[in-house]
């Protein structure tokens, strides 16, 4: 009798290896249809972190019950962010936006939905001018809209309360990775004494960066900036386009999530909560 249990003991294990290695590949699989996003692994952290037990139903389940989990998080985590990001934002105010960022237009959705009065500068965001949708969304949401082109932003920061912007994703410091042109508009914003804040849902932040990991910037095609014709009048000259920059955790006032705001340098212990020490890779061979 003690034979067959510790047999029953010994195959329980090897399924469950097996069932843990099956997850694994499954999720390598997955990690590199997306090998340079920031999102997916961090779903994958959030999952196979979570997976434990010691009989392959335990562990299916673990792994069902937290994919569930992320699930629901992420269905309300952007109405979240909004009423946090509302509540920095006065009756009366003027907004400043750059490129187009969904979290940083639902902050000021939700503040319109709370009853407050906002008006909103809108930068144009060369070259793919992504401020055009951003300006059509909040004239549908009914905020009165000034659209500028970007290299007008210090001067009218003079008639704005607040400027809102997105992110690409969030290093472990505190650095904001958003559209070119991010970091310039929180320098101009700090000199004028007006407060910046980031919207962004928590899968935007960048894990691997606490051990180092630096953020590539995405160089983009040129004729996004000079068409092909016009290059060959003006001559021989290198065209470049960045499509990111990194804004100093110094230059920005909070970072804002669906868990709440936090000053920038404080956003590593979220980052750390939610997915794990440094770099970990879970879908990798033991």
């Amino acid at each position: 009798e003690r034979g067959r249990g510790r047999g029953r003991v010994r195959r329980d294990c090897e399924r469950s290896r097996r069932f843990r290695a099956s997850m694994r590949a499954a999720a390598r699989t997955l990690r590199e249809t997306r090998p340079t996003a920031v999102s997916l692994p961090n779903a994958l952290r959030y999952v196979l972190q979570r997976m434990e037990g010691g009989t392959v139903d335990e562990l299916r389940r673990s792994v069902v019950d937290a994919s569930e989990q992320f699930v629901r998080q992420l269905d309300r985590a952007q109405d979240d962010l909004g009423q946090v990001g509302a509540n920095r934002l006065a009756d009366g105010d003027t907004v400043m936006t750059h490129c187009h960022s969904t979290d940083a237009l639902a902050c000021i959705e939700a503040a319109v939905e709370q009853g407050k009065s906002i008006s909103a500068v809108v930068k144009e965001t060369r070259p793919r001018q992504q401020g055009h949708i951003t300006a059509e969304q909040l004239r549908d949401a009914g905020v009165p809209v000034t659209l500028i082109v970007d290299s007008a932003a210090r001067r009218y920061l003079n008639e704005v309360d607040h400027v809102v912007v997105g992110a690409d994703s969030i290093a472990a410091d505190g650095g904001v990775i958003n559209k070119i042109g991010t970091s310039g508009l929180a320098v101009n914003a700090r000199e004028r004494g007006v407060p910046i804040m980031t919207a962004a849902q928590t899968i935007k932040l960048h894990p691997e960066t606490l051990t180092g990991h630096t953020v590539e910037i995405e160089m983009r095609d040129e004729t996004e900036v000079i068409d092909p014709e016009a290059r060959d009048e003006i001559g021989e000259i290198a065209v470049e386009n960045p499509a990111f920059d990194v804004t100093p955790p110094r230059y920005m006032d909070a970072i804002v999530t669906e868990h709440g705001q936090f000053p920038p340098e404080s956003i590593v212990t979220l980052m750390r909560e939610l997915f794990g020490e440094g770099a970990a890779e879970p879908w990798a061979e033991p």
